[in-house]
């Protein structure tokens, strides 16, 4: 009996010192959590240490001439948490903050400002996107003056999250080509093809988590830091780009059609200058970049007239024919097995030399020629095709090219009708890209370089990777071939179905095309109009292709449509181009003050001035001695008077009147970033020359 009364108190003992023990741990957890729960949870925060992602600042892309097209620039995102500010702080400046906030973002009223941010401050919450819209940095500098904010993050309670986003300076100026890469690295364009070079290495860093959440960096051995981006310099030129979209622009609108493209090349190089596609927008208000047919999938179309190029050419390799052959076009009308052959022009040519043929793209001229050579053996025709590098992709830098479309004799479609419909461009697909490298072989002597849109990767001054010219054909055909079709080509503008691009100025050389768009497995009333060509002829520099899909309107051909858009591209460049023509360019130079005939020449580099005015045969002289590259004019005695422009002082210095190049060489030396919109030379400055640079200003110029 006593010894189950001992054991039983023992037990009631051990479960009264379990029940202490537990009411103890209990009463601990309580205090710890309601009485001095902020004070661990502060202290908390500045111990807890993690390592953060450090993001690399993404590369620039810049014109061939070193205009910049694509650049990251820092915005910020306005957060702040309501309970940092004191109450009389808070309650001071609320009213201020609010109709601040209301005035700059003008998406919300004073009042409900100031209900968010109370609210969120009698809730306790402590991260409040004031709003998601992006500011720059000056409206960054002038928000942190504002109440409330002025008292900075410890005691306001503001934070200006950085965030880098992209910027162009051209605006939409080849939007499409320079294109983008969105969260999910998924894009278009040259953002997205070299996006390896453009992002960077991003690195990390320990940081140390402070009162409010916030995350402060705190050095330690094993920081990576972030490997930036590499820049990108491409072939294009801002100038022909412009020029380039305007006219297109212009051509679509007066005749209401799909969408367009435009590729200017430079013969020699394969460099493109101007890579232009618009495409009517949904709903059908205004056109906007929004595929590159010129390149992709979209773009692969029957092309029409301009693929005869290469049936002549199969022809005179051949040795077939000789131009001055004649060819029977009948009435315009031929038929082939239970197809009929039409020409444009009602009633036909009649009989005509195969010159004449191409020279007025007679259809049933050059598909009767094809199918009496090659009829017996289309497969020879088909190795003509492989032989110009036709039959497959450029390979070009851009990703999404698309990829060539031709039948081959023993394919279960091909028919008797197959090769001479084919032989006007039916039956076959190709993109503007290669119909151009085809037109820039023969105005390059027959040799065939691979179109290129980016000339290196680079940081600073340093060359990482350069892209040279490649020769995908050193001949496309014989010598006397190539010739031939220099001869044809310039035939078509002075004779031919592009009469009206001629220029007396300097020749143009070239083809139209228009094909009948396939839908729904029928020939349509829809055309595809193009002009392929290159100027000038007797020396070409650039060659280039205009496509419209879909005009409007009675005359739906190449000559009518895209043929002008040419010309007007041709006309600007050949006017622009120093080493085009120096008539032309002496008219444009010496312009602005036509009762003396002086050039309109403010400021730039004194040797480069110098070099321009001597050609011309301008007096020019310097006004006393100067050691300074950079000049400013003025006129005397009908001459032009050089003064030094110092830019070598601790000042902001004036560039007003110089180039875009020139101003950003000057400007970027001196530590300023710059930030400019418009065209042509400084007319304007935001910050006044003479102030003194600090390392954070921004300077804007506007150009004009």
């Amino acid at each position: 009996m006593n010894i189950k009364r001992s054991i039983v108190l023992r037990v009631r003992i051990a479960f009264i010192l379990v029940a202490l023990f537990a009411g103890a741990i209990f009463y601990r957890i309580v205090h710890l959590q309601f009485v001095e729960g902020d004070k661990w949870q502060a202290k908390s925060e500045t111990m807890n240490f993690q390592f953060r992602q450090v993001s690399a600042t993404r590369g620039n892309i810049y014109a061939a001439d070193g205009s910049l097209l694509a650049t990251s620039l820092p915005f910020y995102r306005v957060v702040l948490d309501p309970l940092v500010a004191k109450k009389d702080v808070f309650n001071a400046g609320i009213d201020s903050l609010s109709y601040l906030l209301s005035s700059y973002y003008k998406d919300k009223s004073a009042d409900s400002y100031k209900r968010l941010i109370k609210d969120a401050r009698s809730s306790g919450k402590r991260y409040l996107i004031l709003n998601r819209s992006q500011i720059g940095y000056q409206d960054m500098q002038i928000m942190s003056r504002w109440p409330i904010f002025r008292k900075g993050r410890m005691a306001g309670g503001v934070i200006f999250e950085k965030v880098e986003k992209r910027y162009r300076p051209f605006n939409n100026l080849a939007s499409r080509t320079v294109g983008f890469v969105n969260e999910d690295k998924y894009g278009v364009g040259i953002e997205y093809s070299f996006n390896e070079y453009l992002e960077g290495k991003n690195g990390k860093a320990l940081f140390q988590r402070i009162a409010g959440g916030s995350w402060k960096p705190v050095f330690d051995a094993e920081d990576v830091k972030p490997d930036d981006g590499f820049d990108i310099l491409t072939t294009l030129d801002v100038n022909i780009q412009d020029v380039a979209e305007s006219a297109l622009l212009k051509q679509l609108i007066a005749k209401d059609a799909a969408f367009g493209s435009v590729i200017v090349m430079e013969v020699e190089t394969g460099h493109i200058k101007a890579l232009a596609n618009l495409q009517k927008n949904n709903g059908g208000y205004g056109y906007g970049e929004n595929y590159n047919f010129a390149i992709g999938d979209q773009g692969l179309t029957e092309p029409g007239s301009t693929f005869k190029l290469l049936s002549i050419m199969a022809l005179l390799e051949e040795g077939k024919i000789n131009l001055r052959d004649t060819v029977d076009t009948g009435n315009g009308t031929y038929r082939f097995y239970d197809r009929n052959m039409n020409d444009a022009k009602a009633g036909g040519y009649g009989k005509i030399t195969i010159q004449e043929a191409f020279e007025k793209s007679s259809n049933v001229g050059i598909s009767k020629l094809v199918e009496q050579h090659f009829g017996h053996n289309p497969t020879k025709f088909i190795s003509y095709i492989e032989k110009a590098g036709l039959d497959k992709p450029m390979d070009f830098q851009l990703r999404g090219e698309g990829v060539p479309y031709f039948k081959t004799p023993g394919e279960k479609n091909w028919y008797g009708t197959t090769l001479p419909w084919m032989s006007i461009g039916y039956e076959v697909k190709l993109t503007p890209l290669h119909t151009l490298t085809l037109y820039n072989a023969v105005a390059n002597n027959g040799k065939m370089v691979k179109p290129m849109i980016v000339q290196a990767v680079a940081r600073g001054n340093q060359i990482e990777k350069r892209y040279h010219t490649e020769i995908l054909k050193k001949n496309i055909a014989s010598s006397k071939t190539i010739k031939q079709l220099q001869e044809l080509l310039e035939g078509v503008v002075q004779n031919g179905t592009a009469k009206n691009v001629y220029n007396k100025e300097y020749k143009i050389a070239g083809k139209t095309g228009t094909a009948q768009k396939l839908i729904e497995g029928r020939y349509s009333q829809r055309y595809y109009t193009s002009f392929a060509g290159y100027f000038p002829a007797d020396n070409p520099k650039y060659s280039a292709i205009v496509v419209i899909d879909n005009p409007k309107g009675f005359a739906a051909y190449g000559g009518d449509i895209s043929a002008p858009v040419f010309k007007e591209i041709a006309d600007k460049i050949y006017s622009q181009d120093l080493g085009l023509n120096t008539k032309i360019n002496e008219k444009n130079f010496l312009a602005s003050n036509p009762s003396d005939g002086f050039p309109y020449i403010q400021a730039g580099k004194v040797d480069e001035l110098q070099m321009i005015c001597n050609r011309f045969g301008i007096s020019n002289h310097l006004n006393g001695e100067t050691s300074d590259n950079w000049v400013k004019s003025s006129t005397m005695n009908k001459a032009i008077i050089w003064k030094a422009n110092k830019t070598d002082s601790p000042l902001v210095p004036d560039v007003s009147g110089m180039s875009l190049r020139d101003a950003l060489y000057v400007l970027e030396n001196k530590g300023l970033r710059v930030v400019y919109q418009g065209k042509g030379r400084v007319k304007g400055q935001s910050i006044t020359p003479g102030t003194p640079i600090s390392n954070s200003h921004i300077i804007n110029l506007v150009l004009g």
